[in-house]
């Protein structure tokens, strides 16, 4: 591959190179911070006794049933709700600002100028996007390895990589989404909004199906669920959610393309 090739992708990757490297300090503190106090913390009878006196509701809502566990204890603490949060909120941003931050900031009609087509821009800066996301994701799979042992966590390694695989495209999702909407309208707010809305619609419908079986039909439109519903970090990859979360992605990519042109 020639050393010019993709210059749109390889701009973007290093204008964002501080930003990735922030978003990962980030997960990394949050990673040191809850997992290596299972131990003391989750895997306590004391913790136990703390869980069970909580209502149930917000036992089921937060995932908190299984806490006692290691695998339980990094889906609930990190992966399910503090690692979600950092992850989402970059993975929108950078999908927000890849198309409808450049149109609003009168960037894009320069880059077109230039000779890049439509299709092109959408294109690299979607990798760009999966690319910083993969960086992050790798990060997340290191430490939790590294920590794995010393915190008592009890994954085995193939199911860490599930769980770091569902939360790579939990985010991804997201941030397509965002890309999308930023995309049609040519407007970054509209953007973060659209992604906001897949993870937090998601987290609520997955909160509120776990709450009856009269609700649990709720699970059928909450990728969140889709990603976290089947307990990676236990039982391992959820292939039809991967195909689901990976194909709904795609799909906002090319509505990205088609918008665009």
């Amino acid at each position: 591959m020639k050393p010019q090739s993709f210059p749109l992708l390889r701009k973007s990757l290093t204008e964002s190179w501080r930003a990735t490297l922030g978003w990962s300090l980030g997960l990394l503190a949050v990673m040191l911070m809850y997992l290596p106090l299972y131990p003391s913390i989750g895997g306590s009878a004391q913790m136990s006794d703390l869980v069970a006196a909580l209502p149930q509701e917000m036992i089921k809502a937060l995932n908190y049933d299984q806490i006692s566990s290691g695998p339980g204890y990094a889906q609930a603490t990190f992966f399910g709700l503090t690692g979600f949060l950092l992850m989402s909120i970059a993975a929108i941003a950078w999908g927000a600002s890849a198309i409808g931050g450049d149109e609003e900031a009168g960037l894009l009609e320069l880059t077109l100028a230039h000779g890049a087509t439509r299709t092109q821009v959408v294109l690299e800066r979607a990798a760009a996007l999966a690319i910083r996301i993969l960086l992050l994701a790798a990060l997340v799979l290191v430490v939790v390895q590294v920590l794995n042992g010393p915190a008592q966590l009890g994954i085995d390694t193939p199911r860490v990589f599930a769980g770091v695989l569902m939360f790579a495209l939990l985010a991804l999702l997201s941030g397509t989404g965002a890309l999308a909407a930023g995309s049609l309208t040519g407007r970054k707010v509209f953007g973060i909004a659209a992604g906001t809305a897949i993870a937090v619609i998601g987290y609520v419908f997955n909160a509120l199906g776990n709450q009856s079986q009269d609700l649990q039909w709720l699970h059928n439109f909450s990728p969140y669920y889709w990603a976290y519903g089947q307990s990676p970090l236990l039982n391992g990859v959820p292939w039809a959610a991967v195909a689901g979360l990976g194909g709904l992605s795609l799909l906002f990519i090319v509505i990205s393309v088609l918008a665009l042109r």
